[in-house]
Parts: structure tokens; C-alpha cells; sequence
């Protein structure tokens, strides 16, 4: 094969590759076109009532990307603080408010009370499968702690105690709910390298074919 017939035929194979990934685009946003007025109906919805589009309460993410271990560490800045009831923030505060004080700190908002904080997020099964950040709710919902790790959890307990962190007490048993506000990476987008291998391999059969 001359070099101009290699040519036109890497033209060729080229020109199919990117009529290919076009009719793919294009299905691409007839999908989302379809979908989206399914969606924004529901986010709508979500918007006005303070709920998640499946019904369940809500926390307003941050704008950047904060981990469950920079939970723990804005939690970790308030240890020491003493146990007021009603309290959310340095002076004092209670369970609740540490988790809304901590949480907020990130730019996240969550609910006041232990009742909305219970709701929002999605359930861990078990506390095994507890990660840094979840909070755990306990006492028929009276309760709520931030997970640290290693199996250690940061809480505001009561009246003449303060904010500490200390080995996690209680079992599932105990548990009503595990909630991770703060939801595991995306996994990452595929990559283009498909094509480009198709490209060199072509161009591998065709030099292959000269020799």
C-alpha cells in the first residue's frame, strides 16, 4: 500500500469515528431532553417542601468538597465546649447543635433538631459500615453523634459534660439510624482513550500492511 493510499485511509477511518461519536451525542441529549421535564417537576416539588424528590428531608450540600474527614475535623475544633441545651455554638451546645454548628462550618445546612437530622442523607446499615462524617442517632432519636473512625465518635452528652470525642459506646442495637450526609465520590468519568486506541490501531494494520 502506497503512503497516499495509507492516508486516505486513515482519512476515511477518521471521518467514520467522528460521524459515530456525533450520532451518539446526539442520542446522548434526546435522553436528557426526555427526562428533563420529568425532573424538574420534582425538583420543583423538592424545592418548595424542603424534601428530597423521594420524600425524605434534605441537606443543602456545599458548593466545594468537603469529606467526611473534614467533618470530623471542624467537629474536633469544638471539644471541650460545654453541654448547653438549645446551644449551637461556642459557648454551648447540644447535640444537635453540634451537628448543625459543624455541618454549617462546611457550608452544608442541616436541620436544628435531632428529629430533621435523622431523616436527611441516606441510611448506613451498620455501624461496621460507618465512615467519618455519618452521624448516629440514638435513644429512640433523642441523640445524635458524629462518626470519627477507628471505631470513635465526637458528641455534645448532657448537662455538666462537654464536647468529646470518645470510643463509640453503643452497638446496632442501640442504633435507630446511621445517616451520611456527605455521599462517596462519583466514580470517574470514562475516558476518550477508546477512540484514540482505535485510531492507532489502524494505524499499526495499515503500516503492517506496507511492510
Amino acid at each position: 500500500m502506497s503512503m497516499v493510499d495509507a492516508l486516505s485511509r486513515i482519512g476515511q477511518i477518521q471521518a467514520a469515528l467522528e460521524q459515530f461519536n456525533t450520532v451518539q451525542g446526539t442520542k446522548a441529549a434526546a435522553a436528557t431532553a426526555a427526562s428533563a421535564g420529568a425532573s424538574t417537576f420534582a425538583s420543583a416539588l423538592a424545592s418548595a417542601t424542603g424534601t428530597s424528590a423521594t420524600g425524605s428531608a434534605r441537606a443543602t450540600p456545599a458548593t466545594g468538597s468537603a469529606t467526611g474527614t473534614d467533618i470530623v475535623a471542624a467537629a474536633e475544633k469544638y471539644l471541650g465546649v460545654p453541654y448547653v441545651f438549645g446551644g449551637e455554638d461556642g459557648s454551648g451546645m447540644d447535640c444537635s447543635g453540634l451537628v448543625q454548628t459543624v455541618y454549617a462550618d462546611m457550608g452544608i445546612t442541616v436541620p436544628r433538631l435531632v428529629s430533621g437530622q435523622m431523616k436527611i442523607g441516606t441510611e448506613v446499615g451498620s455501624l461496621a459500615q460507618a465512615k467519618p462524617g455519618d452521624l448516629i442517632v440514638t435513644g429512640g432519636g433523642e441523640h445524635i453523634l458524629i462518626y470519627a473512625g477507628n471505631h470513635k465518635v465526637i458528641h455534645a452528652p448532657y448537662e455538666g459534660r462537654t464536647v468529646c470525642l470518645v470510643e463509640a459506646y453503643m452497638d446496632d442495637s442501640d442504633i435507630d439510624t446511621i445517616r451520611r450526609v456527605i455521599p462517596d465520590a462519583p466514580a470517574a468519568p470514562a475516558s476518550a482513550a477508546g477512540t484514540t486506541d482505535l485510531v492507532g490501531a489502524a494505524l499499526a494494520s495499515l503500516m503492517n500492511g506496507r511492510s
